[in-house]
């Protein structure tokens, strides 16, 4: 049985209904969804306005926000699943794998999408800094969920964008387009900070979690045979993104998850200095330093003095 379904077939049973699609442009997504398209590098869609269309998992070329307003189940973005609840704003950087599996089924969407192409802002002060946007990187389970307010702001922001888009283009079209999706992503990164705050118990319980897995990782052999512990291994071990896990940590305690780990093997090696039978060297391996300058470095930049000094005076 074969599905003729977006750019693709799908057939029963077949591998290819896993297989994601690549989008390269914003006007094919335009023309998927039915949508006219103004601008061949940006694109706001009203999803009301489009026609039935088939999901599937996708990779798009172009930075994409998805508005949810329906929930909708079995939704994947990167590596992970997710039900979306209403009011869900999701971020997708170019390159990130997003969609569901598809079984045929045509559905009828309901949201709203902002589309842009990093063509868009090269050269802007917002390509410069597009890098700051943490939230392009997070996972799924990460999404920002909105207030009412925080809602009507966003699709004010949308609103503002679509106007330009259909203003006749001149010289300031994209000066203006880009200062206001500028605008908008900076709103996001309020509403994310209002987040963060609203779900203080939560990181709190994660900031627990993660002490408590760097205190065994520091006690057992894993940093002899997988190295100095990464914000990366952590991230992963608490089921989240590290820019999420990093934001998180700064906004939490004052300083970046490095740092946190940086102080704790400089705790854990002072305890291991007052033994006479470890040398310095020895220490640095025990806590996964490769090279025991390394080691010696990160401990004079914390403490002032270096390791070998810190053992004499100990």
């Amino acid at each position: 049985m074969r599905f003729k379904c977006g750019n693709f077939d799908l057939r029963k049973n077949s591998i290819m209904k896993n297989q994601a699609d690549f989008i390269s442009s914003i006007s094919e997504y335009n023309k998927m969804t039915n949508h006219e398209t103004l601008h061949p590098l940006v694109s706001v869609i009203d999803f009301s306005k489009s026609d039935p269309i088939c999901q599937f998992r996708r990779i798009f070329g172009f930075y994409t926000v998805f508005l949810k307003d329906v929930v909708c189940g079995d939704m994947y973005y990167g590596k992970h699943s997710y039900d979306y609840q209403e009011g869900t704003l999701v971020f997708i950087a170019p390159g990130q794998e997003y969609g569901i599996n598809n079984d045929g089924k045509y559905i009828q969407p309901a949201g709203f999408a902002l589309m842009f192409h990093p063509d868009l802002i090269k050269g802007t002060n917002l390509g410069k800094n597009i890098g700051d946007y943490n939230f392009f990187s997070y996972d799924v389970h990460e999404a920002l969920h909105l207030s009412e307010k925080e809602r009507e702001i966003i699709l004010d922001c949308f609103k503002n964008i679509r106007f330009e888009l259909e203003h006749s283009i001149d010289k300031h079209s994209r000066s203006l387009i880009v200062n206001n999706i500028e605008l908008f992503l900076n709103y996001c990164m309020r509403f994310y900070d209002r987040q963060f705050i609203t779900r203080d118990y939560i990181n709190q319980g994660v900031i627990g979690k993660f002490e408590n897995l760097l205190d065994e990782y520091l006690a057992s052999e894993r940093p002899k045979t997988i190295g100095f512990p990464m914000v990366n291994y952590f991230a992963e071990q608490l089921n989240l993104s590290a820019n999420y896990f990093g934001d998180l940590m700064k906004k939490e305690l004052g300083i970046s998850a490095q740092e946190f780990i940086h102080n704790k093997l400089i705790e854990a090696a002072k305890k291991q200095i007052s033994d006479p039978a470890k040398s310095i060297s020895e220490i640095s391996y025990d806590l996964g330093f490769k090279y025991p300058q390394h080691f010696t470095r990160l401990f004079k930049t914390k403490t002032g003095v270096s390791p070998s000094v810190y053992k004499a005076l100990n």
